[in-house]
């Protein structure tokens, strides 16, 4: 069974972020640039204070008549005490249940108090077909007689 740790080191060890006093365009702006769908928001010193996402774009600042260029992600953004969050060893299976049950696509790996990356509801799903994939060829090789 994969952990998040383990879909961790198939990623790219690129951390991309925005500092609360950052502009919600600026963070748009980087999204777009990496074609990512959220970036965590730290200081220079990598101490975490939240996550900003596509969603917090639209429901924060779209749908209030706000200006992108004019708000701050500190306004908007996921609060750290407010974010779903899972440990390296959780297993994806766990982080699959915590995206469907929050309805959320991004989700921050701690180990205590220490950010280590993040991982998508693209990342869990891959991990979960690539597992499934493997299982059906290794039971169709057992009934096809090849381990014999």
């Amino acid at each position: 069974m994969s952990t998040a740790q383990e879909l961790l080191k198939n990623k790219s060890k690129d951390i991309w972020s925005v500092t609360p006093d950052n502009t919600v365009f600026d963070a748009l702006a980087l999204m777009g640039e990496k074609e990512i769908g959220a970036l965590m928001v730290m200081d220079e010193s990598k101490k975490v204070y939240g996550i900003i996402s596509e969603r917090d774009y639209a429901r924060k600042v779209i749908l209030k008549g706000k200006s992108s260029r004019d708000t701050k992600v500190a306004e908007i953004m996921t609060p750290l005490d407010k974010m779903f969050t899972v440990r390296p060893d959780t297993t994806v299976e766990d982080c699959m249940v915590l995206i469907t049950a929050k309805r959320i696509r991004h989700v921050p790996v701690f180990d205590d108090d220490q950010f280590v990356g993040l991982i998508s509801i693209g990342d869990v799903v891959k991990s979960i077909i690539s597992e499934k994939d493997m299982l059906i060829e290794h039971l169709s090789n057992y009934i096809a007689g090849k381990y014999v």
